[in-house]
């Protein structure tokens, strides 16, 4: 079950073409979401604006290299291992989803593009990968939607409560959930409850990439260049006008000190 491909067994008028068009408008849709987000919150010109001026208050200039070297370690620590996660768990969830995300991002194009029919018969770890990406998502999803969220764990707010910025997790539950659900009712012949399934999952997936706007989808984009930002402001100093960490007391001197069972 898990080697089949699930688009090979779309039927008319589901065309190849149909498929394939509608992975590019859902593509357009998430660049002309981002850039609307972009523009209607300022949040580029705000990010831009914040690097200049973090970077006048700075005590040393950082070269290009040493900017190079940066941002390759925040692609390895804050962006492939989340680092930035203080627990664990938190850190477990988020990199479930994500890898999960991206693997069935990527071979939901795979299938789609390079082998849209039973005739081209794709190669079984495509497939495969498709579902452990998608049952990934549902493991770190759920995780955090029941048991990890602040006002969840912290606050003791119901899991069902459902505010304005939940929604990018909530449609991409919808779509992985509803996706393997398709995937796994179908039997080689068609029946209503197999293309009601698909029906729903095109649905959620529509609402997944067409809410970029108002959604936090576009928070993965933000997030690297936030990150590198930081980096460059601790190392040309620029940030050491911000109250020390908690954890060095040290440098208050003797009047601040930790409990001597912390």
């Amino acid at each position: 079950m898990l080697t089949n491909n699930p688009f090979a067994e779309l039927v008319a008028p589901i065309t190849p073409g149909v498929m394939q068009t509608y992975v590019i408008v859902m593509v357009i849709l998430v660049v002309a979401g981002t850039l609307y987000d972009v523009i209607h919150k300022k949040s580029a010109r705000y990010f831009f604006e914040n690097w200049r001026s973090a970077k006048s208050r700075g005590s040393r200039q950082i070269g290009a290299g040493e900017v190079l070297s940066m941002a390759i370690q925040t692609l390895f620590v804050e962006v492939l291992t989340s680092a930035e996660f203080c627990t664990a768990r938190r850190r477990i969830a988020h990199l479930l989803t994500m890898y999960g995300f991206v693997a069935y991002v990527v071979t939901t194009a795979l299938m789609v593009f390079c082998y849209p029919t039973s005739e081209a018969e794709a190669p079984a770890i495509v497939p495969a990968l498709w579902h452990i990406g998608a049952l990934m998502v549902c493991v770190g999803g759920y995780w955090f939607w029941f048991v990890i969220r602040a006002d969840v764990s912290a606050e003791g707010n119901s899991p069902f409560r459902v505010i304005h910025a939940d929604l990018f997790i909530l449609s991409l539950l919808a779509s992985v959930t509803l996706g393997l659900i398709w995937s796994f009712s179908q039997d080689g012949e068609a029946s209503w409850w197999t293309n009601l399934f698909f029906a729903l999952y095109v649905i959620a997936t529509t609402v997944l990439f067409a809410s970029v706007p108002w959604s936090k989808f576009a928070h993965m984009f933000f997030k690297p260049a936030a990150a590198l930002q930081k980096r460059v402001a601790e190392a040309d100093g620029s940030r050491s006008n911000l109250p020390p960490p908690a954890d060095k007391p040290e440098i208050f001197g003797s009047a601040r000190r930790l409990p001597e069972n912390y």
